[in-house]
């Protein structure tokens, strides 16, 4: 079976995305899901950066580690939910996100949480198709 064909659908009868997603993925002709769990920005020895960027960038790091395990990449994420602790690290989290995604734009939920360890500034959970 092929990979799967990623179909975005964002309606004229819907708000227009304002930063780097779609209103919705279609998966057809799917092989396999890989469900990555809340990535948080710890670092393998278990240490935490300093600053929201640098924690943004970990928990990215996560991600793209646990898509490389199942042999997929970020072109595979089909949906992203970012959970921040502060409204203010909104515009520097959709930065981040760009940079890390480049024109891949999967569906995407944002929400203003707060994390089970105060020290994480983030966490980032996805679901990737191929």
């Amino acid at each position: 079976m092929p990979s799967a064909q990623i179909v975005s659908h964002n309606p004229a009868t819907v708000h227009a995305p304002a930063g780097g997603y779609c209103m919705g993925l279609e998966l057809k002709q799917h092989r396999r899901l890989l469900f990555i769990s809340g990535q948080v920005p710890e670092k393998t020895d278990g240490t935490v950066p300093e600053g929201f960027e640098a924690q943004c960038a970990q928990a990215w790091r996560n991600v793209i580690e646990v898509l490389a395990a199942a042999g997929l990449g970020v072109e595979h994420l089909v949906k992203v939910t970012t959970f921040l602790t502060d409204r203010d690290q909104v515009v520097t989290n959709r930065t981040i996100r760009r940079t890390v995604l480049g024109e891949h734009q999967p569906a995407l939920t944002v929400v203003i949480v707060e994390t089970v360890d105060s020290k994480w500034l983030l966490e980032i959970e996805a679901i990737a198709a191929e």
